[in-house]
């Protein structure tokens, strides 16, 4: 997908000899970066609503690089929110997008990094065409449903010990259609104390 070769995976990882391995990597504070194949998929599927002028929330945001293909996708004229509960993980991704050449994109506001819960979304840049979420959540959040456009598509882990990828289709009368994609394994969307051990 030219929307990823576009983005070097190297500026995104702690570990750059490993930066291109199809694996999952921590970027530390009990987060990871997941593995390419999984972004490329994620794509996959949000790519119908990811058209210049688009706007996407990327829950789970991590280390930026899923928001800086994403932004690839919807300039021009489009918006990419990342939203993550560890302040240090998003102070990582603003630089990490920056090293990448997306600095000019932050001032612009074409991208917006927020420290705050994913699981409440984030209502002051909504409703989105497209919302990612990369941490599996017992059931989907109710926020996140409401903060989708009509239409709109989620791409959302689900589950506890058995997790599967959902895709949440908002129609244009605001009706949700629902269908598992596969079973998957990501780390939990959870509270910040939980995730950082607190």
């Amino acid at each position: 997908m030219a929307a990823m070769g576009g983005v070097d995976r190297a500026h995104y990882v702690l570990d750059k000899e490993d930066a291109y391995e199809d694996a999952p990597q921590s970027i530390s504070y009990g987060a990871t970066i997941s593995a390419p194949h999984m972004h490329a998929y994620a794509c996959e599927h949000l790519l119908p609503y990811l058209r210049p002028g688009s706007k996407v929330l990327d829950v789970g945001s991590g280390s930026g690089y899923l928001v800086a293909v994403l932004h690839n996708l919807v300039s021009p004229g489009g918006k990419v929110v990342g939203i993550d509960h560890i302040k240090e993980l998003v102070d990582f991704s603003v630089d990490n997008l920056k090293a990448d050449g997306k600095g000019e994109a932050l001032q612009k506001g074409e991208i917006i990094m927020v420290a705050g819960d994913g699981r409440l979304g984030y209502p002051q840049e909504g409703p989105y065409d497209a919302i990612h979420v990369g941490a599996a959540a017992p059931t989907v959040p109710k926020a996140l449903i409401d903060q989708l456009a009509s239409p709109g598509r989620m791409f959302i882990p689900v589950g506890n010990f058995m997790q599967y990828i959902e895709q949440i289709d908002k129609d244009a009368e605001g009706n949700i259609h629902t269908k598992k994609v596969m079973g998957v394994r990501y780390v939990p969307l959870t509270h910040k104390e939980a995730q950082v051990g607190f």
